[in-house]
């Protein structure tokens, strides 16, 4: 992913990236040929391979995709939204600040520090938002979690993937585009299920979701919210496979 060209579109209370930096120490004329250091952050968090031990430091973008106000709220297409309040909520992380046509809010997950993201910039052009995030803050693709509705998928069935194609969902294939068409990027997607009969898919989308649909929404979101905060705190390991096979066979009756 290019880092270059992207820049935020819009005026920050955050000036710097999320890494924090550290002072290089001069050398005194006593000690010309002592070899300096920079201190390293590394953490045991947000490990890819858990094999692989202790890695840099390095935060997570975490962006729902959805349409911005009243409107559309508590739509089917707006999961993506109500996703990042619920992990808003839970790990107390603020959503205050406003910068590339986005809402965010910057925290952490244990120890492990996130931006949380609702662009602003409406579903279909959801990338004009995180591209320019991303780049900002030097977030690399394998931490940038991408969250979203899914009509192939049932009712509040998750399922977490460390990368994949846009499946014809718009945002979605903004988002890739804007990454300099990049797919190797996780994403959390949640089952709205699909239009009834001969339903308009766009009326679909923006309906709102039934009382018995609601309900298992929210259970879905709680869910969400612990497959999310496993992921950044351990990466792709075999609570993730397990947790897809549970949200996979989570309708089967034996």
């Amino acid at each position: 992913m290019s880092l270059a060209m992207a820049t935020p579109t819009t005026s920050s209370t955050f000036s710097s990236p999320l890494l924090p930096s550290s002072p290089t120490p001069r050398r005194t004329p006593a000690d010309p040929l002592r070899r300096i250091r920079r201190p390293r952050l590394v953490a045991v968090a947000s490990v890819p391979d858990p094999a692989a031990g202790p890695v840099e430091y390095t935060p997570w973008l975490i962006a729902g995709l959805g349409n911005p106000g009243d409107k559309y709220y508590g739509t089917r297409h707006n999961v993506g939204f109500e996703m990042v309040d619920r992990i808003a909520r839970d790990e107390g992380i603020t959503m205050n600040t406003i910068q590339s046509k986005s809402l965010l809010g910057v925290g952490s997950i244990g120890e492990v520090p996130v931006l949380l993201v609702k662009p602003q910039s409406y579903m279909n052009y959801s990338g004009e938002a995180i591209g320019p995030l991303a780049a900002y803050y030097q977030v690399p693709l394998r931490h940038i979690l991408v969250i979203y509705d899914e009509m192939s998928m049932p009712n509040c069935v998750l399922r977490l993937q460390r990368k994949g194609g846009h499946g014809r969902h718009n945002g979605l294939q903004n988002v890739i585009e804007h990454l300099d068409g990049c797919r190797e990027f996780p994403r959390l997607s949640i089952g709205i299920g699909s239009p009834p009969g001969k339903m308009d898919t766009r009326a679909f989308l923006l309906q709102k979701f039934s009382s018995e649909e609601r309900v298992q929404i929210d259970t879905a979101l709680e869910q969400g919210v612990d497959a999310v905060r496993t992921l950044v705190l351990k990466g792709f390991s075999g609570s993730i496979e397990r947790f897809n096979l549970v949200q996979k066979y989570k309708f089967h009756r034996v």
